[in-house]
């Protein structure tokens, strides 16, 4: 059993990050901004708390009960990640045995056949710019000061990426987008999930990036 604390338990990818290590049987604490209103679609069974990965307070709170902290938030402008990803760390620096630290990030920071990230494409979509851009901007705060955490930042694929049916299978890479025979990189949020908790389970990705698909 490994204990596991969920930022942003109450969206798409958190609360399927949260049932999947629920049914695995590890302990599960899901860390929502409004518990009385996520709490009754997560499991029951799991501890549901205010938390909120941009106060450190709040995440020194619940660190020392977890070996791993999940990063899964969204709904706001680019700087959250960003905010989010320096709060986890500066948080989490000098505590002993502090836990590994899993954020869910952006498949547009996956770099393209020029070498250079997709979300400087001329051609991606305008809509999700700013959110990727946000989380390139955590990728390089998890890169440049880390130091003392071990991280782990996970990219789904850049466009394909929807609620869907839970697999248990993928593929990993970790620079480019993982593809099929048709060039397509599509993943769904049930499955992202399996490739998340088995990375808290396995760790094979320390201190680095990787992305799964199909």
């Amino acid at each position: 059993m490994v204990n596991i604390v969920v930022f942003g338990a109450g969206g798409t990818a958190g609360s399927r990050i949260v049932r999947e290590a629920f049914d695995r049987g590890h302990r599960v604490v899901a860390a929502v901004r409004r518990p009385e209103a996520d709490a009754p679609y997560l499991p029951a069974g799991v501890r549901v708390v205010t938390g909120d990965a941009t106060s450190v307070r709040s995440v020194r709170e619940l660190a020392p009960e977890a070996d791993a902290l999940v990063v899964a938030i969204g709904g706001g402008d680019r700087t959250l990640w960003p905010d989010a990803a320096r709060t986890v760390l500066d948080a989490l620096r000098g505590m002993p045995a502090a836990p590994r630290v899993i954020h869910v990030g952006g498949g547009a920071t996956l770099l393209g056949p020029a070498g250079t990230p997709l979300l400087d494409d001329p051609d991606f979509p305008d809509e999700y710019r700013d959110a990727a851009l946000g989380q390139a901007a955590a990728l390089d705060v998890y890169r440049s000061s880390a130091d003392g955490v071990t991280w782990t930042y996970v990219c789904p694929p850049p466009l394909e990426f929807h609620p869907g049916e839970r697999t248990g299978r993928y593929r990993t890479g970790t620079d480019q987008p993982v593809t099929d025979a048709q060039g397509r990189s599509v993943l769904s949020y049930e499955d992202l999930a399996v490739a998340v908790v088995d990375e808290i389970e396995n760790g094979r990705f320390r201190n680095m990036r990787f992305t799964a698909a199909y």
